[in-house]
C-alpha cells in the first residue's frame, strides 16, 4: 500500500523557510494530501476488489454485466428504504421495480469520484500557487544565513547590517506583500465553502446534512439496517440490462448489483464532510485574526513578540510605527524563521538606523527652513 503514496511524500516534507501560517498549510498540505490519497486508495481495485459486481443472467457475460451497469449507472427505489429486510425487500433501496409507484434514484456518482476528488485537490492548491507567485522567493532570500543558531561572528555582522539597512530603505514598501497573503487566505476559505458546494450538487443534495444525519443516527445494531450512509452510498443497487432474444423480441433484465466501492465512499465521505466544516471554521477565525491586525498594533506587536521573547515590547513597537501593515508582515515573516537571538540583534539594529534616518531627515528639514530664512 505504501507504494500508493510515495508520490505525495514531496507535498508532507517540512519546508526550511516559512511563508505562512498552519491554517494556510492544512489547505493547500494537508487537505490535497488527503484528497489525492482518496483518490488513489478508490481506484485501487487490487486492495478494495472490484468497484462493481452485478448476479449475472442467463448466458450474459458476468464481466460484460458489470461493465454495462458501472458505465449506465445502477438506481434503487425510493419508497423501499425502511422496509423490513428479509421480508418486505431483500436490501435497503432495492424492491421490485416494475411496480407503477417505484421511484427510481440513479446513482452515477462513483464513475466520478476519483477524478472529483483529484479536481478538488488542485482548486485547494491555487491559493498557495498564488502567493507562492506573489511572494516569489523574497524571504529565503532575506534570511542571509541568519536562521543557523550559530555564524561566524564576521558573517552575522554583516548579514545583519546588510538586512537592516534593506529594511529601512524599502520601509512602507510591502503593501502589496500583505495584502496579497490576505487575498490568498480569503481564497482558501471562499475555495473551502465553494468546494462543499460542489460537493453537495455532486452527491444530489445530500452533503450539507450527511454528517449531521450519521451523528443522529444510533441504530448501528444490525448492518442491513436503513441508516444515512446506506441511502447516499449503497451497497446494493439495481441495474436493467436489455438485449435481443431468440424471437428478436427485446429482452428485460432486472438485477442487482453489489457496489464494494461505496464501503469506501462513505467511510471518505463522512471524514470529508467533518474535515470541511473545520477548515471552514479555522479559516474564519484566521481571517478575523488577519482583520485584528490590521486594526490594532499591540496585536502586531504581539505576533512578533512570541516569535522573539528577548526583544522588548517596547522596541518593537517604535520600529512599527514608522512603517506601515506591509512592513510588519515581512518582520513577522522573518520572525518566523531566523534564529530568535539572531531577530533580536536585527531589530536592535533597525531601530538604531531608523532614528538615525529620523533625525538625519529633521536635520535636513532644519537646514532647509535655515537656508529658505536667510533668502527670505
Amino acid at each position: 500500500m505504501h507504494q500508493l503514496f510515495n508520490s505525495l511524500k514531496g507535498l508532507i516534507k517540512p519546508k526550511l523557510c516559512i511563508t505562512d501560517n498552519i491554517v494556510f498549510r492544512l489547505h493547500y498540505r494537508t487537505t490535497v494530501v488527503i484528497l489525492l490519497a482518496f483518490s488513489i486508495m478508490v481506484t485501487a481495485q487490487q486492495y478494495f476488489g472490484d468497484p462493481i459486481s452485478c448476479i449475472t443472467k442467463r448466458n450474459i457475460p458476468a464481466n460484460l454485466l458489470d461493465s454495462y451497469c458501472w458505465i449506465h449507472s445502477t438506481f434503487s427505489i425510493e419508497n423501499s428504504w425502511n422496509g423490513k429486510v428479509g421480508v418486505d425487500i431483500p436490501y435497503p433501496g432495492v424492491d421490485n421495480s416494475k411496480e407503477m409507484n417505484a421511484f427510481r434514484v440513479y446513482h452515477t456518482y462513483y464513475q466520478w469520484v476519483c477524478f472529483f476528488l483529484f479536481i478538488q485537490a488542485i482548486f485547494f492548491y491555487l491559493p498557495h500557487l498564488m502567493w507562492k507567485t506573489i511572494e516569489g522567493g523574497l524571504i529565503r532570500n532575506l534570511i542571509l544565513g541568519l536562521d543557523k543558531p550559530i555564524v561566524k561572528s564576521e558573517d552575522l555582522l554583516m548579514n545583519i547590517d546588510l538586512l537592516s539597512d534593506y529594511l529601512r530603505r524599502s520601509f512602507t514598501m510591502h503593501k502589496k506583500l500583505f495584502f496579497g497573503y490576505i487575498l490568498s487566505e480569503i481564497l482558501n476559505l471562499i475555495n473551502v465553502l465553494v468546494q462543499m458546494l460542489m460537493v453537495d450538487t455532486f452527491l444530489g443534495g445530500q452533503f450539507f446534512n450527511y454528517g449531521w444525519s450519521v451523528l443522529q443516527w444510533n441504530n448501528w445494531s444490525w448492518p442491513l439496517n436503513y441508516n444515512p450512509m446506506i441511502q447516499l452510498f449503497p451497497r446494493l443497487t439495481k441495474c436493467e440490462f436489455f438485449q435481443y432474444g431468440p424471437s428478436a423480441g427485446i429482452e428485460r433484465f432486472d438485477t442487482m448489483c453489489l457496489l464494494p466501492v461505496n464501503i469506501l465512499n462513505e467511510k471518505l465521505y463522512i471524514f470529508m464532510w467533518f474535515w470541511f466544516y473545520s477548515l471552514t471554521i479555522v479559516s474564519i477565525i484566521t481571517v478575523v485574526y488577519r482583520l485584528l491586525m490590521i486594526s490594532f498594533l499591540s496585536t502586531q506587536t504581539l505576533a512578533i513578540f512570541l516569535n522573539c521573547r528577548t526583544l522588548k515590547r517596547n522596541k518593537i513597537t517604535n520600529i512599527l510605527q514608522n512603517g506601515n501593515i506591509g512592513d510588519w508582515f515581512l518582520l513577522y515573516l522573518l520572525s518566523k524563521n531566523i534564529d530568535p537571538l539572531n531577530f533580536h540583534d536585527l531589530m536592535l539594529h533597525l531601530e538604531m538606523k531608523i532614528k538615525n534616518k529620523i533625525l538625519s531627515n529633521h536635520i535636513e528639514n532644519e537646514m532647509d527652513k535655515y537656508n529658505l530664512h536667510r533668502l527670505d
